[in-house]
C-alpha cells in the first residue's frame, strides 16, 4: 500500500510539472521571435523591395515596361490610320427554300497610313470582287449571331489581305449589314 501511495504522489508531481509548463510557458521570447517577428520581418523586406522596384528583374518586370511601351507604339500607330469606304454591296444569298434572300453590306477598312489607303484604292475593283464571290456563296444561318458575323469579318480580312498584297489591311469594320 506504501508503494501505490508513492506511485500515486510521484504521478501528481509529474502532472504539476507539466501544468506549469503549459500554464507558464505559453509564449516564451524564442517562440515569440520564431513564430512573430521573423515573419513579419520577412514580409515587409518583401514588400519593401516589391515596391521600390528591387524585385522587377526577378519577376520580369521587364517584360510589363515592354508591353507598355509596345502598347504606346500601336496607339500612335492608331492616331495615323486611314480609312477606307468600300461602296455599299447587295448581293442575294444562297437558300435552300427557293426565296430570294438579299445582304446588304457597308464596310470600311483599316489601313495603317494614307500610303496603304492610296494603294488598296488602286486595287479596289480586285477587293470588290473578292467580296463579291464569297458573299454570295453565304446562306442566311450563316450570319446568324455574333459568332456568325465574327466569321465573316475575319473571311472578309482574309479576302482584302490577300487581293491587296503586299498592303496589309489592319480591320474591316461594319457600317451596316441588313438581311431581307
Amino acid at each position: 500500500m506504501v508503494e501505490q501511495a508513492e506511485l500515486n504522489a510521484s504521478l501528481d508531481t509529474d502532472e504539476n510539472f507539466e501544468d506549469e509548463e503549459n500554464a507558464g510557458g505559453g509564449l516564451n521570447a524564442k517562440k515569440l521571435i520564431l513564430f512573430v517577428i521573423i515573419p513579419l520581418l520577412l514580409i515587409g523586406s518583401t514588400a519593401a523591395a516589391y515596391l521600390t522596384g528591387s524585385l522587377d528583374s526577378f519577376i520580369g518586370g521587364d517584360k510589363v515596361e515592354e508591353a507598355s511601351e509596345q502598347e504606346i507604339a500601336q496607339e500612335a500607330a492608331n492616331l495615323n490610320a486611314a480609312f477606307l469606304q468600300i461602296p455599299d454591296m447587295i448581293v442575294n444569298l444562297s437558300s435552300s427554300d427557293g426565296q430570294p434572300r438579299y445582304l446588304r453590306l457597308s464596310v470600311q477598312l483599316e489601313l495603317k497610313d494614307e500610303e496603304a489607303k492610296l494603294g488598296v484604292e488602286k486595287v479596289m475593283p480586285r477587293v470588290i470582287d473578292q467580296f463579291q464571290t464569297y458573299l454570295r456563296e453565304l446562306r442566311v444561318k450563316d450570319l446568324r449571331g455574333s459568332a456568325g458575323i465574327y466569321r465573316l469579318q475575319i473571311e472578309l480580312l482574309n479576302r482584302v489581305n490577300a487581293a491587296a498584297y503586299p498592303i496589309e489591311v489592319q480591320d474591316v469594320l461594319f457600317q451596316e449589314i441588313l438581311i431581307q
